[in-house]
């Protein structure tokens, strides 16, 4: 029997993918089905579906499961999902299709996915501005008062996804047709929680932690997943190979930079460098708990909660993505709550008078003393051309990353925020 943390759900993983001669009878159905182009966000979304991340999700969700969700972490039988998980159509695409008709889910010209529409719903602005007030609202100064709404509307992606979505949302179960390009552009690096699960029990781990990263690994990364190595039997390196914002470092670079760094400075029996499928919503706290929800799925029981985790500019509290999970509903029922739990990291940094990292929690000396870490700063130096100041990030990596920006013909202007210039601490 598995030592590992049951998927989330009660069921198992859920797993939507079709193969073999399955697969080919419904591709063979979805040609004479009605065509809808679908997001790069629902793309990830129906691969995480097909190869069970999403577990126990088997489909678009429902109204009911969407207001539950946002209103109060739980979808309509009761069980724990932190944002919602909807695809978004036309007005005259939903009044062309009938509840129960299946239609054919396409994601620039490739067919993923059909889908058995059970339910359309409308998402009027009004409907839009709650969800993007429950999911993406913060703690921090740009989210006070009426800040929020005169920022988020051009400075926060997910806020903007979330508007520009059309006027009606379906809901249903998919059958999912493809993996998209990962299987082959992420070959070793993309992989299923199956796949994972797999790994963790050969090298006999029960006890796993897991590292989001968006961002290429500075020393902070190093810090915190070597700190879970300590006191876990391994680490799950879990890197975002889908869509980032404009002027976030491509995917197939940040995986190889953690390649170099594991190389050089783990212990390689100890942490699995990993890739999963979807794109950034940068919901800050409620993006944390949906990385603990996937990451449960996967096998991991711990998940690595530092600084603004998953944030945006100012609108998250520096630490408000911990403290949520104090915060969100429990049933009792171990198949229905959220598994995985935190480990809380304070704010880390190098201190030049601890001769090494260090965190809010244990070094003693001053602002002035640190290298304030962090990804969003790495990135403008990178970008900018200007020196990186000692120990900010090993050698060899950022050796690597300045090959990356000198190709570059076309640079995106990269935002500080006070998280990440570290003006407050």
């Amino acid at each position: 029997m598995s030592k590992l943390v049951a998927p989330h759900g009660g069921k198992g993983l859920v797993c939507a993918l079709l193969h073999g001669s399955d697969l080919a009878a419904e591709k063979e159905r979805a040609a004479k089905m009605k065509r809808i182009d679908v997001s790069a966000r629902a793309k990830g979304d129906l691969i995480m579906m097909g190869i069970g991340g999403f577990s126990p999700l088997s489909g678009f969700m429902k109204k009911a499961d969407w207001k539950g969700v946002c209103e109060k972490f739980q979808m309509a039988d009761g069980t724990f999902w932190p944002v919602p998980i909807t695809l978004d159509i036309s007005k005259g695409e939903a009044d062309s299709i009938k509840e129960g008709e299946e239609v054919a889910l396409y994601a620039k010209g490739e067919l993923m996915a059909t889908m058995k529409v059970t339910e359309k719903y409308a998402m009027t602005d009004a409907d839009k501005k709650w969800e993007c007030e429950k999911v993406f609202k913060g703690e921090g100064e740009e989210s006070v008062g009426d800040k929020f709404w005169e920022i988020a509307p051009k400075d926060h992606p997910g806020v903007i996804m979330v508007m520009n979505q059309k006027d009606v949302n379906i809901a249903g179960p998919v059958k999912v047709l493809s993996q998209g390009e990962y299987p082959t552009e992420y070959k070793g690096v993309y992989l299923t929680p199956a796949e994972t699960r797999a790994m963790f029990e050969e090298r006999g781990w029960a006890n796993v932690a897991a590292l989001q990263l968006r961002n290429p690994m500075h020393r902070s990364h190093e810090y915190l997943a070597k700190i879970a190595i300590e006191v876990c039997d391994g680490v799950l390196i879990h890197s975002l190979i889908g869509n980032l914002k404009a002027g976030d470092i491509p995917a197939a670079t940040r995986v190889q930079a953690i390649d170099i760094l594991i190389e050089n400075y783990f212990v390689k029996d100890n942490v699995i460098n990993a890739g999963y499928p979807l794109d950034m919503r940068y919901a800050g706290p409620r993006e944390g708990l949906l990385h603990a929800t996937f990451r449960q799925n996967y096998g991991v029981n711990n998940m690595l909660i530092g600084r603004d985790h998953a944030g945006v500019g100012d609108f998250y509290g520096l630490f408000e993505a911990q403290e949520i999970f104090e915060k969100i509903p429990t049933t009792g029922n171990a198949g229905k709550d959220l598994l995985c739990r935190p480990m809380k990291i304070d704010w880390t940094f190098y201190c030049k008078k601890c001769d090494g990292m260090a965190s809010l929690r244990t070094c003693n000396h001053t602002k002035e003393d640190r290298v304030i870490l962090s990804g969003t700063k790495l990135r403008k130096a990178l970008s900018e051309g200007a020196e990186i100041v000692d120990h900010f990030g090993r050698n060899e990596v950022l050796d690597h990353l300045k090959i990356y920006y000198a190709g570059l013909t076309e640079k995106v202007e990269v935002k500080m925020q006070g998280a990440a210039s570290g003006s407050a601490m």
